[in-house]
């Protein structure tokens, strides 16, 4: 018995936890739910606490170096407060909210590439280790997000790549914040290397920040420039947000005089 406890602090032999998500499919705003099961391992344990939470791929940039860490975000607890027996299993249902802020992973069908996000699963066990479970989950735009990205493609920009970067923009409800690269066509092609767009969205709108990564000249070194503008949800009209959307980029440019 003695041996058995020991393993079981080693996390040998001891409790281990299932989640099994409804749907993998999610937008920013909605709720994730599914069924968490517990099964014993080879002694009595004491299961202080059952957590769910969201966990994002997130790089780190410091200095000349880059790396990536696992973060999690909107932890709930679900559970907790029992002795699980050997072989035992007991199971529980979750209703775990997305942040509105949640990065997008997959647009149209296609995933985002470099996107990674999951629903991670722990157990707080006395004593014992718990690497946890992780349930891959596919989070959608809004359709103001998606309406956003399709005036850009009427633009002339196709999308390129993703990340979510740590740290916070004004208005960031989150420790880090998702960047949607698009490279340019078109008129924007001869002074735009990439535009970077993120989105930061609430209950009634979402604030578009778009980062443009502009092509030196003669006269310009180049750089990076921001613009930033508030739609509403309901603001859907592609015409109306391409429109929009080229203001936005002239007005960037304006700024050093790319476009005349």
């Amino acid at each position: 018995m003695v041996m058995k406890r020991f393993m079981s602090r080693l996390g040998l032999g001891s409790a281990e936890v299932e989640t099994v998500l409804d749907r993998p499919d999610t937008q920013p705003g909605t709720v994730v739910t599914g069924l968490t099961t517990v099964t014993g391992g080879k002694v009595d344990q004491e299961i202080e606490k059952i957590l769910v939470a969201l966990e994002a791929t997130v790089e780190v940039d410091r200095g000349d170096e880059t790396w990536y860490e696992q973060v999690t975000f909107g932890s709930q607890q679900i559970g907790g407060g029992f002795t699980i027996h050997p072989g035992q299993q007991v199971s529980g249902r979750f209703e775990l909210p997305v942040p509105w802020q949640t990065p997008i992973t997959d647009v149209g069908g296609w995933h985002l590439r470099g996107m990674k996000i999951g629903v991670r699963t722990k157990l707080a066990i006395s004593g014992a280790v718990d690497p946890g479970d992780l349930d891959p989950v596919s989070v959608h735009p809004l359709p103001i997000q998606e309406a956003v990205l399709a005036a850009l493609g009427d633009l002339g920009f196709h999308f390129h790549s993703a990340d979510v970067e740590k740290g916070r923009l004004a208005g960031s409800e989150l420790p880090f914040y998702q960047e949607i690269e698009m490279r340019p066509g078109g008129e924007y092609a001869r002074r735009i290397r990439e535009l970077e767009v993120t989105f930061l969205v609430d209950a009634a709108g979402t604030d578009v920040v778009l980062e443009a990564d502009r092509r030196g000249g003669l006269l310009s070194a180049g750089g990076d420039e921001l613009s930033r503008f508030r739609v509403a949800h309901h603001d859907l009209d592609r015409r109306a947000l391409a429109g929009l959307l080229h203001q936005q980029l002239e007005h960037l440019g304006r700024r050093r005089g790319l476009f005349r």
